[in-house]
């Protein structure tokens, strides 16, 4: 990618995330300041069409550097070990420019705030808070000890020294406490109590969101509290796909659950499979009905490039329960097989029905509420809470 004269790489970006709407005049002072090549690893991994390339500055400088200062996000960190083998796993990333851009919007800080961050990672998001707000004003929390030395590393570097912490992020960084702002740069599938309880009223709470089926989006919560302690409420303002908060991770072998066994029933369905998979609003909405269900595609049967077939896979490990449906482009009802107790084909249906009778609902309709005493999510207004609140299968 060539820049146009006089514009260095890294002004071609922000031009590009303030032309798109991500970075807003209040933090432009802070992401100039902040050079994003000294955070990014040597080596790196960058997305493609089929799973990642490695990509090391040593071999081809240009080529990383041009990462470095495009809109996409780059694993930093891999994990090794016997499932390494099986594929890559990525263990810590960069998060996508127009990703963190749009979240600290979405922070809403003004001057004298104190934010706690979750997920260190390079450092990046953590040196722009710092940038923006002071280092005393900053916390922020890693669980990788590797990935938080090398995150101190840079900031130190640059320096910038905000409170940095390496332990779970979901005990928050009680020491400091209470913040005006919390933001996870990690996916989770319930908000843990320590972030309710060490953001104070008033406050809010921006992170990714999502279930064992559909990760993800971004959750905005303000928080408020009375005599009967802090709660939160908020909306779904956006996507953000970002990597699980490890306690909630997921293995990335879907399929290792399902075994041998032959299926206990097989039929023909009604509902159309490719909800799950083309339409991202059906299948938020179907995710929060079929706790600790996930999904893959193609397995094992890859899909047939000339007529468009292929099939969907519904596995819920801890119930040793699958089910798979042939999807045929055109058809009027879909082959299908079931196993274990639960019934898979049934909930799928059911969920899709749900979500179609109440209009198709878009996902920024839909919010989560925390109180101490658990939380539920609802549609259009708290008030209006699922049916089925969803619980975490892990």
């Amino acid at each position: 990618m060539t820049e146009p004269e006089g514009m260095s790489a890294a002004e071609r970006l922000a031009g590009e995330l303030i032309r798109d709407g991500y970075l807003v005049p209040d933090w432009l002072a802070a992401w100039r300041s902040v050079d994003r090549e000294a955070y990014i690893p040597a080596r790196v991994w960058v997305p493609e069409h089929d799973g990642y390339r490695r990509l090391d500055r040593g071999d081809d400088p240009r080529r990383w550097r041009e990462s470095v200062y495009t809109d996409i996000h780059l694993v930093t960190q891999v994990a090794e070990g016997p499932e390494a083998a099986w594929a890559l796993q990525p263990t810590s990333s960069a998060s996508m420019p127009r990703m963190v851009a749009g979240m600290l919007a979405a922070l809403q800080v003004r001057p004298g705030h104190r934010v706690l961050e979750i997920g260190t990672g390079v450092g990046i998001t953590a040196a722009l808070l710092a940038a923006r707000l002071g280092d005393g004003a900053v916390a922020s929390v890693e669980l990788d000890p590797h990935v938080a030395a090398g995150a101190r590393a840079a900031l130190e570097s640059a320096g910038l020294r905000p409170h940095l912490y390496v332990g779970d992020g979901t005990l928050g960084a009680a020491e400091l406490a209470p913040y005006d702002r919390l933001l996870s740069t990690c996916a989770v599938r319930s908000i843990p109590p320590a972030w309710l309880e060490q953001t104070r009223p008033g406050g809010r709470i921006v992170t990714p969101y999502g279930t064992t089926l559909y990760n993800g989006v971004l959750l905005d919560l303000a928080v408020t509290g009375d005599a009967d302690g802090s709660a939160a409420s908020g909306r779904v303002i956006g996507d953000a796909a970002f990597m699980w908060e490890r306690g909630q991770g997921l293995s990335p072998r879907v399929m290792a659950a399902v075994g041998d066994e032959e299926p206990d029933s097989e039929r023909t369905v009604d509902w159309d499979p490719r909800l799950l998979v083309d339409n991202p609003d059906a299948a938020f909405a179907a995710g929060l009905m079929l706790p600790g269900v996930r999904r893959s595609l193609g397995t094992p049967d890859a899909p047939d490039a000339s007529t468009g077939t292929f099939t969907v896979w519904l596995v819920a490990a801890d119930d040793r329960s699958w089910a798979c449906v042939d999807c045929v482009p055109g058809a009027a009802t879909y082959e299908a097989a079931a196993f274990g107790p639960r019934d898979l084909l049934h909930e799928a249906g059911a969920a899709l029905a749900w979500w179609l009778e109440a209009g198709a609902p878009a996902r920024t309709r839909f919010g989560v509420e925390v109180r101490p005493t658990g939380q539920y999510v609802w549609l259009d207004h708290p008030g209006k809470p699922l049916l089925a609140a969803p619980a975490d299968h892990g």
